[in-house]
């Protein structure tokens, strides 16, 4: 089992989906692990933004495609709080411009509704502790939806926003593209990990991202990779 959080409790969680047997599985799910605690439910973004300021979540479980308002706009309205919770979107589609301008506007990753429960678990944690869900495969997938949409309309403002970084930190960035960990990146670029945390801290901060999921697309959005 994960740890708590830091101050010994639960991580609190909110679901988001506009099904309320989704949402019914979704709590089943997570309501077997001690160290996690479904907080509260929300049906639509409105209802996240209310269930946000309510609950204080650690983490919450978006879906995108929501009547009123739809995960990506109440993903940018939350996260744009102060003590923002991270936001996990689940989405029945592998990659589409709803996922990418969710993480685009601060998710920290996307999963599958049918990711099996022992993942999605596995995954809150992660969230919860700071990490980025986006696993090389789920990289592929968004690579693949970025090629398809035209991201060349992006490419020149992602490419000047690049520019701002280093040699070193570009070359960090990059490594975030491929969905790689601080430990993988420092493998492949002979440094140390905590080297390699200093320089996502600052990349994430030139770029003026939230995570690294949002630098992982801009990677791509600039042809990085």
């Amino acid at each position: 089992m994960a740890e708590l959080t830091p101050g010994g409790r639960p991580v609190r969680v909110v679901i988001v989906d506009d099904d309320p047997m989704v949402r019914t599985g979704l709590r089943f799910m997570l309501g077997g692990s001690a160290d996690l605690e479904v907080v509260g439910e929300a049906a639509d973004g409105a209802e996240a933004i209310t269930a946000a300021d309510a609950h204080w979540p650690d983490v919450m479980l978006m879906d995108v495609r929501m009547p009123r308002m739809d995960g990506v706009e109440a993903t940018r309205q939350i996260r744009a709080r102060p003590r923002a919770p991270q936001v996990l979107i689940l989405t029945t589609f592998h990659a589409d411009e709803y996922v990418l301008e969710a993480i685009r506007n601060g998710a920290t990753g996307f999963l599958l509704k049918d990711t099996p429960p022992e993942e999605l678990i596995a995954a809150v944690r992660k969230v919860a502790a700071g990490q980025s869900i986006l696993s090389p495969k789920v990289i592929g997938a968004v690579v693949s939806f970025v090629a398809a949409s035209g991201a060349g309309s992006r490419r020149a403002q992602a490419n000047e926003q690049f520019g701002k970084l280093t040699d070193r930190e570009r070359e960090v960035a990059i490594g975030l593209g491929h969905g790689w960990s601080n430990a993988e990146i420092g493998n492949a670029l002979g440094m140390g990990v905590s080297t390699v945390k200093g320089h996502v801290s600052r990349v994430l901060g030139k770029l003026g991202m939230n995570n690294r999921s949002q630098a992982a697309v801009m990677v791509h959005d600039a042809g990085l990779v």
